[in-house]
């Protein structure tokens, strides 16, 4: 069973989608690890965001790899030809680039069709922006997961603080969060937007076990 938790950047969906996989025995699909290391790769080879075809070429010829433990739903890893990029996929840097990678179309696609592949063998819970819509649009459960702008801000300051990369200024994390809304919005390629499906969840003013709990009850409603 795929369970498919879509919605813009800060809302929680990868802290959600982690502890909804581990109450229902399931395995994480991280997508946004795989575009974050496509946008690393590039960074490394020099590669211009505006270029297309030598950003395609990488999506194709460099593998990306999971490494998983057993009882822990989370990739505890991720590599791409070989280079582990567990920690600089998650900087500041990769935060601005990452965006740009993911709208050519060269590169969706060739993430796209090792990630179906990866998601039919087994149950996972897995969380982007167009999973619900272009990935696995036949999922039984799409959940459309957002927060205002102001709460995703809020969560990503505290969530690098934390990590201790990325801004910890509340305004310029705001900026960064509405500058991303609308790229990843107007974007020609799989733009954010819900499946037609998709059951809407506003984190706003919720708990994260709150949200955990709602979306696991409509997992147990579908299985």
């Amino acid at each position: 069973m795929i369970i498919a938790i879509d919605g813009p950047s800060g809302a929680g969906k990868s802290s959600v989608s982690v502890e909804v996989a581990r109450a229902l025995g399931f395995s994480c699909l991280d997508t946004g690890a795989m575009y974050r290391s496509v946008a690393w790769q590039a960074v490394q080879n020099g590669v211009d965001f505006d270029d297309a075809e030598r950003l395609g070429e990488i999506a194709r010829t460099y593998d990306i790899t999971f490494t998983h433990e057993a009882g822990n739903p989370k990739p505890v890893g991720v590599s791409i030809g070989g280079a582990d990029v567990t920690s600089a996929i998650r900087t500041a840097e990769i935060d601005r680039a990452v965006s740009p990678v993911s709208a050519v179309p060269a590169v969706r696609e060739a993430l796209v069709a090792q990630q179906q592949r990866i998601g039919r063998s087994g149950d996972y819970v897995v969380e982007g922006r167009d999973i619900g819509t272009v990935v696995f649009p036949e999922a039984p459960l799409k959940v459309f997961l957002t927060a205002s702008n102001e709460a995703r801000a809020r969560r990503r300051v505290l969530q690098n603080e934390q990590r201790g990369v990325g801004s910890t200024d509340f305004e310029t994390v705001l900026a960064d969060i509405i500058r991303r809304d609308e790229y990843d919005s107007s974007r020609a390629a799989s733009p954010l937007k819900p499946a037609d499906d998709a059951v809407h969840v506003d984190s706003s003013d919720m708990t994260m076990e709150e949200v955990i709990d709602k979306i696991c009850e409509l997992a147990r409603e579908r299985m």
